[in-house]
């Protein structure tokens, strides 16, 4: 899957498939997207990233008390 890391504009290369949706975790394993060499992967915040259309993550994959509050 790739998202858009937010502070550069560059896209990511999410590693941690598991980790992305899981609102108990803050960060993910992901690599740059970018020249012909594969990148080192990179713990990235999840609030630092988006979806390559500027959408944000779903709520329900950032905050472990999502259903506590009222929507």
């Amino acid at each position: 899957m790739f998202l858009q890391y937010k502070p550069s504009g560059d896209v990511l290369e999410v590693i941690t498939i598991d980790t992305l949706y899981d609102p108990c975790e803050s960060t993910i394993m992901a690599r740059f997207h970018c020249g012909e060499e594969m990148q080192d992967p990179e713990s990235f915040k999840k609030l630092e990233v988006v979806f390559p259309s500027g959408e944000p993550l779903p709520r329900c994959w950032i905050d472990p008390n999502y259903r506590l509050q009222a929507a």
